[in-house]
């Protein structure tokens, strides 16, 4: 598949194109959400990620060895917050494993509950003061059950070389699949797609981190997870080949 092809495909897909149909861009918009969130939540609540757990397994290995700026706590938290997300996205996935539009639309939804949230808590405070202890855990474990939600969600849909949060093994597949070294060079587009998505978010939640409010980049957020839940509902009326279930992981 050439590179605009690919492009398209996961920009603008035609009707049941391809094994995704017409989830790509779905993902891509998560994948912004992710770059929002974690902006604030590193930026503002702590040097804590709620979305790439990676990150705050490593961190929390610093902050047990006493590195300054790290607490073992927030990384913790944040661990256990994501895990109640994917145990949520998981029952979700059981009862809607039939279809992945409604599953989305689903998950979506829950999802939207806990991003609101945590953009009203923010919005309570004041822009550029420091966020208390209490307040702070709040929106720790409000914004990792949220991504916990999208990533497991995500993860059962199954699009591919899209998965919103990580992107290790789409940065391998890039230089992996490389025609220079006799590869394949297949979903460059795509995944240059999914890396750009999540600079853009971050990029933008910093700036409204650093010169709006915390709250702002949680209520794109929000807003973002709501036209995507919306779009969901639409495209879970067309029938379809796409609709049916991934395996996880896949």
């Amino acid at each position: 598949m050439s590179f605009w092809r690919d492009f398209l495909d996961t920009v603008h897909p035609l009707p049941d194109s391809g094994v995704d149909g017409p989830l790509p861009p779905l993902m891509l918009a998560l994948t912004l959400v992710t770059g929002l969130v974690d902006a604030t939540s590193y930026l503002r609540i702590g040097h804590v990620f709620v979305a790439n757990m990676t990150g705050n397994v490593v961190f929390l290995g610093f902050a047990i060895a006493g590195a300054k700026g790290l607490s073992v706590e927030e990384s913790l938290v944040a661990l256990a917050a994501f895990l109640i997300g994917g145990l949520i996205a998981g029952r979700l996935g059981i009862r809607l494993a039939h279809h992945r539009g409604l599953l989305l639309r689903a998950a979506l939804s829950v999802q939207l509950v806990f991003l609101a949230a945590a953009a009203v808590v923010a919005a309570a405070t004041h822009a550029g003061t420091h966020i208390g202890g209490g307040t702070r855990y709040l929106l720790i474990v409000l914004l990792a059950v949220g991504m916990g939600i999208q990533n497991a969600t995500v993860r059962r849909i199954g699009v591919r070389d899209l998965m919103t949060t990580v992107l290790t093994m789409t940065l391998t597949g890039i230089a992996a699949d490389a025609k220079v070294i006799g590869g394949p060079g297949s979903a460059v587009a795509r995944r240059i797609l999914s890396i750009g998505a999540m600079v853009i978010g971050a990029l933008i939640g910093a700036l409204l981190v650093l010169h709006v409010d915390d709250f702002a980049p949680l209520a794109v957020a929000a807003g973002l997870v709501a036209l995507t839940a919306l779009a969901a509902h639409r495209v879970s009326r067309r029938p379809g080949s796409w609709a049916k279930p991934a395996k996880p992981g896949a």
